[in-house]
């Protein structure tokens, strides 16, 4: 049951799940998937929980509609989650509108014991007291529950088709308002491109894209609230310095097309040790000998590769972080704790906040650990990426100097 009554306050847990892998492979996948993440809400039993997917549908969506639909009836229903009585859900379902699909998929669950708890309305700037269970996927675009944006194909000219933007919605829990941010940034199209410079060119098309976003949710529309960003950002290691540290004592052949003479593959050997290969990078591929190095000790001597976030540091904040890269993990069941060959591990997936955000969670710290930031299914496939969750408890009253609540709360 939620809400013991050791630990006060107001239980919450955002997830975020690229879940593109589920979809092509629903049979295996998606039970393994379903069954680590009921483990992880039984084990924090939160008053509320939000879960932000991303690829929702997989690529070939048309011929994945049938399993979408199971996927979100098996959430909405199962024993696992016979206690959360009320659920908002929000699926960017509609493909064929290239101008506007995101392939997002957003779901609020709240607990039966959970009393009070308002959606904001964008188009009545008002607070609405949420009850019962409701779906919207065709009608995204008309409801003023959210904000949904796709990001300009501008932004990404080298990816004819993308499915990148936000969804946004707001939400007033204990007397605290706040924005939560499905999100998703866009990726690095080649290995090669990425290792030319540092910072790569893409994680320049990602930091425009975030800071548009982060404009947007606090802009002179509404009200300002407290916010958390979360979804598949993308961030990479710095590609290039990556390279440099893993092959320190290495010499490097270039492979160019016959053709072109386009560069289209790096070899870095071993000086000695019989010319070992150490490393191949083609456009998707990243091919290193020694995975361990992105496992042992959660990875961490390569969190110091992990800069993407630091343009952001006085508008995002995150926890540490204290498990391994996120993506790209093997699709083959049996490889649970395997990375894929196609790209440098990175943490692509986090929960992020705002000052007043992170003021909220650490507030709640009391002397048992109350705050979680880790990742699900450690040694299950879960897909390419490894579901991120960030558990904590909202103090009573912790928001009451930013959420003005008797102004903007209105039962309907």
């Amino acid at each position: 049951m939620a809400g013991k009554a050791a630990a006060p306050g107001t239980a919450v847990l955002l997830v975020t799940a690229n879940v593109g892998s589920l979809f092509d492979d629903p049979e295996n996948l998606q039970r393994n998937w379903l069954r680590e993440f009921y483990q992880v809400v039984h084990a924090h039993r939160p008053h509320f929980l939000a879960l932000h997917c991303q690829e929702f549908g997989g690529k070939n969506y048309e011929a994945s509609m049938s399993h979408v639909d199971k996927f979100v009836k098996e959430l909405l229903s199962s024993d696992a989650m016979k206690e959360y009585s009320r659920a908002r859900v929000y699926l960017d379902e509609n493909y064929k509108s290239q101008e506007q699909f995101t392939a997002l998929g957003s779901f609020y669950f709240l607990h039966e014991s959970l009393k009070n708890i308002y959606q904001f309305d964008f188009k009545a700037k008002k607070f609405k007291k949420v009850t019962g269970k409701e779906i919207y996927s065709d009608t995204l675009e008309s409801t003023p529950m959210l904000e949904k944006e796709k990001f300009p194909q501008d932004y990404f000219p080298e990816c004819k088709w993308s499915r990148k933007g936000f969804l946004r919605t707001r939400w007033c829990l204990a007397d605290c308002a706040f924005d939560l941010v499905n999100i998703h940034l866009f990726h690095d199209a080649s290995n090669l491109v990425a290792w030319e410079t540092s910072p790569s060119v893409y994680s320049g098309i990602r930091h425009k894209a975030l800071g548009y976003v982060l404009d947007r949710i606090v802009d002179h529309r509404f009200e300002k609230a407290s916010y958390f960003v979360f979804g598949d950002f993308n961030f990479r290691l710095d590609s290039k310095s990556v390279v440099e540290t893993l092959c320190t004592k290495a010499t490097m052949q270039t492979v160019r097309a016959a053709d072109t003479n386009e560069v289209v593959k790096l070899i870095f050997r071993e000086s000695d040790n019989d010319r070992k290969v150490m490393l191949q990078l083609e456009k998707k591929l990243f091919d290193y000998f020694n995975q361990e190095v992105f496992r042992d000790d959660n990875g961490t001597a390569l969190l110091e590769f992990d800069k993407e976030l630091s343009v952001f540091k006085d508008r995002l904040h995150e926890l540490d972080i204290s498990f391994p890269p996120s993506y790209p993990y093997s699709e083959d069941c049996s490889q649970g704790r395997q990375y894929m060959n196609t790209r440098c591990p990175a943490w692509c997936d986090r929960v992020l906040m705002s000052p007043s955000a992170k003021e909220l969670v650490l507030r709640s710290e009391s002397e048992e650990k109350v705050v979680t930031y880790d990742h699900i299914g450690p040694n299950v496939c879960m897909g390419d990426h490894k579901p991120v969750f960030l558990a904590f408890r909202i103090a009573p009253g912790a928001g009451k100097p930013h959420a003005r609540v008797p102004k903007c709360c209105v039962v309907q």
